[in-house]
């Protein structure tokens, strides 16, 4: 059985080091994607200090992103590419570190908690098909650091789940 081990997070290179090789662990033999995505934001909510709500979004066309698994509020189910800072991400083809979600045009809120917010792309051989969304109650609680530790878990999760119909 897998267990969580905590992590000093004075050092955020060393703590998402360490959260990288928690979470290899954890999905180690585990190729389904939902499974995965689950495992993956029940970890970096318990983890990652600070956050209010941690969890995937996935394509469901060229269109449209739909809620996968999370752990926090309940969310919105389905966000427009181009709308809210998810479907901005997608549409620009680029993760979205946003300082203050108050000052993000369109920012769709679905924790009035919210004040700051990351979106990492997903990205297999066929490009994006979803995002790994972390917010927090705080603002200018995500900088680069997290941004790259993020993309790195992100990566994790691409790499052990198996994506075919």
């Amino acid at each position: 059985m897998f267990a969580a081990k905590t992590i000093d997070s004075g050092d955020k290179a060393a703590f998402y080091r360490d959260l990288a090789a928690q979470l290899k662990a954890l999905l180690e033999g585990e190729r389904d994607s939902i499974a995965n995505a689950a495992n993956t934001a029940a970890l970096i909510f318990q983890m990652v200090p600070d956050l209010n709500w941690a969890g995937f979004y996935f394509l469901a066309s060229d269109e449209e992103l739909v809620l996968g698994p999370f752990q926090g509020k309940p969310a919105r189910v389905r966000i427009a590419v181009g709308k809210g800072v998810c479907g901005t991400a997608v549409d620009l083809d680029m993760s979205m570190l946003v300082k203050d979600v108050h000052d993000f045009p369109g920012h769709i809120a679905c924790d009035a908690d919210s004040r700051s917010e990351l979106v990492v792309l997903l990205r297999d051989n066929d490009g994006v098909f979803g995002v790994l969304d972390l917010d927090s109650p705080t603002p200018g609680r995500f900088d680069k650091e997290d941004q790259a530790g993020i993309e790195k878990l992100a990566a994790i999760y691409v790499a052990a789940s198996s994506f075919e119909d």
